[in-house]
């Protein structure tokens, strides 16, 4: 390479060997001070400096550091995220006018009626995607905007958004961080819109309420109750657009943190418990399986996740763990994967 910054390694790192590759450098020798802060901060600078490293510690007990330069790629088109998005936008709306009884069809005027569903859903899921990007860009991971997916479906309009990450991980601590940023901040925003949608959903006869019906994650069930919605036998809660879209939000959060590969959950499973996520990733393949009889769609999703792969790739820094801070955020994650998960989504009666 024309250059390579041996001072920084030098900082952090004290070779005995190296080996040119071609490509990169390969050191062999130990950490100057603790490995796990070293790693990490080594890292980091490499980064900034337009290099990446893979370190890992071999069978013999010495540190193996590995430097390239980092591939660059390209920004990316911004005017398909935004096409896309206002794409999202009009389908949201138009699904938004349905759900509040009027005919987007018949008068363009009454897609103002589908504002309150249309905001509230775009909100939690564009919320969920830029927690993700921002924790990107703060572990100079690079990554895209978020594309939004519009459907023509009356029921959501939207197959939600993501962001596709065009570089590697470069730690378990970055792993968890941009893994959590999503679901978490897409599940803080859901709980006040869904608070207001539930104060504004009606009770209505159960002849009234049509035939699909939605399960209720534990996060509904306390939230509703926070609202003073009480339901008595023979009626059920004919949910206003906001809480539907609230709705929505909890039961994708759940979705995506299902500790399987390459969701959120998988990214949270890998850094919490390392080459342990494996058992984790098989036992809830297990349990898709079993709970597709409670809803068929859990077998789609069971196949979906299959062909995406079940395992994690590692990060490129397996040294350094995390620390007590993320191991807390890992657990709240987990406590909102439960508050948001729902076995039986959707169901006729």
């Amino acid at each position: 390479m024309d250059f390579f910054p041996y001072d920084t390694l030098y900082r952090y790192f004290l070779p005995s060997r190296e080996f040119d590759t071609g490509d990169g450098i390969i050191f062999l020798g130990v950490f100057r001070g603790d490995p796990d802060k070293e790693a990490e901060n080594l890292s980091r600078e490499l980064i900034n400096l337009g290099y990446m490293a893979v370190i890992r510690k071999n069978a013999e007990g010495y540190y193996e550091v590995f430097v390239r330069k980092s591939v660059e790629t390209g920004e990316g088109n911004y005017w398909i995220n935004l096409v896309l998005f206002l794409l999202t936008v009009i389908s949201t709306l138009f699904v938004g006018t349905l759900h509040a009884g009027k005919n987007p069809f018949s008068n363009l005027f009454n897609l103002v009626y589908g504002i309150p569903f249309s905001a509230s859903l775009i909100a939690i899921l564009g919320s969920h995607e830029l927690g993700h990007y921002l924790l990107s860009r703060i572990h100079g991971v690079r990554s895209t905007l978020p594309y939004f997916i519009p459907v023509p479906h009356p029921l959501v309009g939207t197959l939600g958004a993501f962001i596709k990450i065009k570089s590697p991980i470069p730690s378990r601590r970055a792993l968890l961080d941009i893994g959590a940023a999503g679901p978490l901040t897409g599940f803080i925003v859901a709980i006040p819109v869904t608070f207001m949608g539930l104060k504004l959903s009606t009770v209505v006869s159960a002849t009234q309420a049509g035939g699909l019906f939605l399960g209720e994650p534990l996060i509904f069930k306390i939230l509703s109750h926070l609202a003073g919605i009480h339901v008595p036998e023979g009626k059920d809660l004919f949910l206003h657009p906001m809480a539907f879209a609230g709705w929505i939000g909890f039961f994708v959060t759940g979705l995506n943190l299902i500790p399987i590969g390459q969701l959120d959950g998988g990214h949270i499973s890998y850094a919490l418990f390392g080459a342990h996520h494996r058992k984790i990733a098989y036992v809830s393949l297990l349990a898709l399986a079993v709970m597709g009889f409670l809803w068929v769609g859990w077998w789609t999703w069971a196949i979906l996740v299959m062909i995406l792969g079940v395992r994690h790739p590692a990060p490129l820094n397996e040294v350094s763990k995390l620390d007590r801070k993320r191991v807390i955020v890992g657990a709240i994650s987990f406590v909102v994967f439960v508050l948001t998960f729902i076995p039986r989504p959707f169901f006729v009666r």
